[in-house]
């Protein structure tokens, strides 16, 4: 034990702009137990700045309360808050949010045995400062190569969200239904009313999001996520 620490001690800092295989990626987050948050994007560490609460924290907080109303109400559903995803072997990013099938229930994911997630979730959710952030760029092409069905990015400088579905191997963006209501495709039974959600009417964000939960859709969606685990 001593010695593992020795060596953890004398590894280089994690720092942006390093290009790392993802085990040396891993080994430098490990020891560096400052940092809150470091991704590997294309081979390149990014280590996050500071997170200012209205910029960030506080449409994390919102993004958070809405997914977990739906998967609380979904068996075979999971949510996980900044989990570090290894996605392939030049990307390991740690998304703001992610929601997934459970592995047993025919989700695209597994847990390692060290307890990350491996795969891809089939919702991720990523607060970004403005529209030219990484999330936007580099990040979402790696979600959209690695098979992310689903993708969702608040832009809080714009305060603008914009939802992507995969479709025939590219994004396309979701608009709005004439109420105001993204339905995901994925999740059958998400709905998120856009406008509530960013201007903090938070009740009417879970009213809908409720009411995606009685749905006939969604009741469809446990009823098959249920056979999963049977077989």
């Amino acid at each position: 034990m001593v010695r593992e620490y020795s060596a953890q001690r004398h590894l280089p800092p994690l720092e942006s702009g390093d290009r790392l295989t993802r085990p040396e990626f891993e080994r430098r987050y490990a020891a560096a137990p400052h940092i809150k948050k470091a991704e590997l994007i294309e081979g390149i560490v990014y280590v996050a700045s500071p997170l200012r609460h209205e910029q960030h924290g506080k449409p994390h907080s919102r993004v958070i309360t809405w997914l977990g109303v739906y998967q609380s109400l979904t068996p075979g559903v999971d949510l996980s808050d900044a989990p570090t995803v290894r996605l392939d072997l030049d990307n390991e990013p740690q998304p703001d949010v992610v929601l997934f099938i459970e592995p047993d229930a025919g989700g695209q994911t597994r847990l390692s045995s060290d307890g990350y997630i491996e795969g891809s979730p089939e919702l991720i959710v990523e607060i970004a400062a403005s529209s030219v952030a990484i999330n936007t760029g580099s990040k979402k092409q790696v979600y959209r190569r690695n098979g992310v069905l689903e993708y969702v990015i608040w832009q809080s400088y714009e305060n603008k969200i914009e939802w992507f579905c995969l479709i025939d191997g590219d994004y396309r963006l979701l608009s709005p239904s004439a109420d105001g209501i993204i339905r995901s495709g994925v999740f059958p039974g998400l709905w998120l009313a856009v406008e509530a959600l960013l201007n903090n009417q938070m009740v009417q964000v879970l009213e809908v999001v409720q009411a995606g939960l009685k749905s006939l859709e969604h009741d469809a969606f446990v009823q098959q996520l249920k056979k999963q685990k049977i077989v």
